[in-house]
């Protein structure tokens, strides 16, 4: 006997292991998944970074090659140092489009002094120190603009990586909206099919007067005075408690609502319909038998099918049919 126990026991543990691990497997499976998203958009961040670094670095290069300390002894090296910085200024229009306008000037300028360089046939060493002063001022502002920017290209990197890092957030927590979003209208809709209240038992009858003045069941269309129907309302603790009014639709051959009074309609899930007649009933929950009768009031009955629907709280809640001769 202990040893039956003892196996009894030794299997529902192996059972529990199981289900952890069981568990434990789920779990890192959903965790590769998320980790393979975060991923992704790691490396699709990390691959517009590189490209933006690598334009930078490309213009710093460029850059470089111009900015440097020049031996400028003669007319011919002051000119093949103003050429270049046309080069070089023509990279940061390339590169900062906004400064277009004073760059350009600074291009004039230059062109200016190459000019100046190209009518001078003999210059002396007043007018080529005079243009080394110049080159010198000029190679100062293109220094400014390179430092200033370079100092724009990382700030645009810069802020690139932030806005990256927080489209991702903002994505993650749109996801995880949606997900909780679909989630809460799916449980809400279960909750609404589940506080659905149920007609059952129904049975719909055409009733006639008898000459001691009371009624009788009849098929006979030409006999109908009243129409009845009864059935039970269904037990629900998820619905509520208290008052509700439920419906009863009666529809004639032809297809037409039979009403006691035009103004009979109600809004339902299907949208704005007719009724015959209505009843109100306490309900608490439990499941309540109830009748609705129907009034022709001199009209007369047809010979044919008849539909009956029931609803209550704008649902439809059972359907019942009968015949007439």
């Amino acid at each position: 006997m202990a040893e039956e126990e003892r196996n009894e026991g030794g299997k529902r543990t192996s059972i529990i292991l199981m289900l952890i691990i069981l568990l434990l497997i789920g779990g890192l499976g959903y965790m590769a998944y998320l980790w393979s998203q975060k991923n992704e958009e790691l490396n699709a961040c990390s691959e517009g970074f590189t490209k933006s670094q690598s334009e930078l670095d490309g213009l710093k290069k460029l850059l470089s090659a111009n900015l440097g300390d020049r031996d400028i002894n003669t007319a011919s090296d002051l000119k093949a140092d103003f050429l270049n910085m046309l080069d070089t200024y023509d990279a940061l229009i390339e590169q900062d489009k906004s400064k277009a306008d004073s760059l350009n000037i600074q291009k004039a300028r230059i062109q200016t002094l190459i000019n100046e360089i190209n009518q001078t046939k003999n210059m002396n060493a007043s007018q080529l120190a005079k243009l080394k002063r110049e080159n010198e001022t000029l190679r100062e502002i293109m220094r400014g603009y390179v430092s200033d920017i370079v100092k724009l290209n990382e700030e645009k990197d810069n802020l690139t990586r932030e806005l990256d890092d927080r489209t991702v957030k903002l994505n993650t927590t749109i996801d995880e909206r949606d997900t909780y979003k679909a989630d809460a209208e799916q449980k809400a809709e279960q909750v609404k099919k589940g506080s659905k209240l149920q007609a059952y038992s129904i049975v719909t009858e055409a009733l006639k007067m008898k000459l001691n003045n009371t009624v009788e069941v009849t098929n006979k269309a030409k006999n109908v005075i009243q129409i009845r129907s009864s059935f039970t309302i269904s037990e629900n603790s998820l619905t509520s408690s208290g008052n509700k009014i439920v419906y009863l639709q009666i529809m004639n051959p032809d297809g037409k609502t039979m009403q006691s009074k035009s103004t009979n309609v109600i809004q339902t899930e299907n949208g704005t319909i007719s009724y015959s007649d209505k009843k109100e009933v306490d309900y608490r929950n439990q499941s309540v038998d109830m009748t609705i009768y129907y009034d022709l009031k001199g009209e007369s009955a047809l010979s044919g099918n008849y539909k009956v629907k029931i609803y209550c709280d704008g649902m439809l809640i059972g359907s019942d049919s009968f015949t007439l001769k």
